[in-house]
């Protein structure tokens, strides 16, 4: 197996940003400290109140479209979801690409993981409208952080990767930020999560996928 090194900017990786280690150790900061007060307060007014606030605006279409924005997260969907997208890089000859998408599916492992020590109950039907009816702890949201790490995966490959077309590049990276800016209000919106569920979500997201990216960037080597 011959193995071509590729023409390789430092300042391209962006795992490599001077400006990364303080993103990181805000995101950090900001899910150590909600996870404490979820701990110490697993019910709270914010949270309650926040949920209260969304779900004031509901419809039959809100309903249907928050579900929907919210499907590609069940293990069903979103376990061949990545699959497919793995095997249409690989078609494209994008190896690397192709199994770094296949990891981004550990995001479930990581909130499994948490969900358990944690603990958290999910908001009940006594305080919130339950549109979507779930088994698992609360703490932190699988979607999220599945958004955050997949479709944040897959954005960055829309920067990264300029063979592509730009039309094509653009339109890919509008809906990934779209379904991690969507699945926010889905969540809460659906009775599934409360606030600080998605947000710690969000900051856990980072944390994974700066990891993703890193070992990505690490070796930038084509075989």
């Amino acid at each position: 197996m011959i193995m071509k090194q590729n023409k390789y900017n430092l300042e391209n990786n962006i795992s490599r940003s001077k400006y990364v280690p303080y993103i990181l150790l805000l995101a950090s900061i900001c899910f150590v400290l909600i996870t404490t007060l979820v701990v110490i307060f697993p019910s709270n007014a914010i949270d309650i109140g926040f949920t209260l606030m969304i779900q004031h605006y509901q419809s039959a279409f809100l309903d249907k479209f928050m579900t929907a924005i919210s499907v590609f997260g069940h293990i069903k969907i979103s376990v061949p979801m990545v699959l497919a997208t793995a095997i249409i890089f690989l078609l494209f000859k994008k190896k690397k690409e192709s199994l770094f998408i296949v990891f981004t599916a550990a995001a479930g492992i990581v909130s499994s993981l948490v969900k358990y020590f944690v603990n958290r109950p999910r908001p009940p039907k006594s305080i919130v409208r339950l549109i979507e009816v779930t088994h698992q702890q609360s703490f932190p949201s699988g979607h999220v952080l599945f958004y955050t790490v997949f479709f944040g995966f897959i954005l960055y490959l829309m920067f990264k990767l300029k063979d592509a077309s730009f039309y094509l590049r653009l339109v890919v990276s509008s809906i990934c930020v779209l379904m991690i800016v969507l699945v926010f209000f889905s969540r809460i919106y659906l009775g599934a999560h409360w606030l600080s569920d998605v947000l710690a979500s969000y900051f856990l997201g980072i944390l994974c996928l700066y990891v993703l990216i890193y070992f990505y960037e690490l070796k930038n080597y084509k075989i």
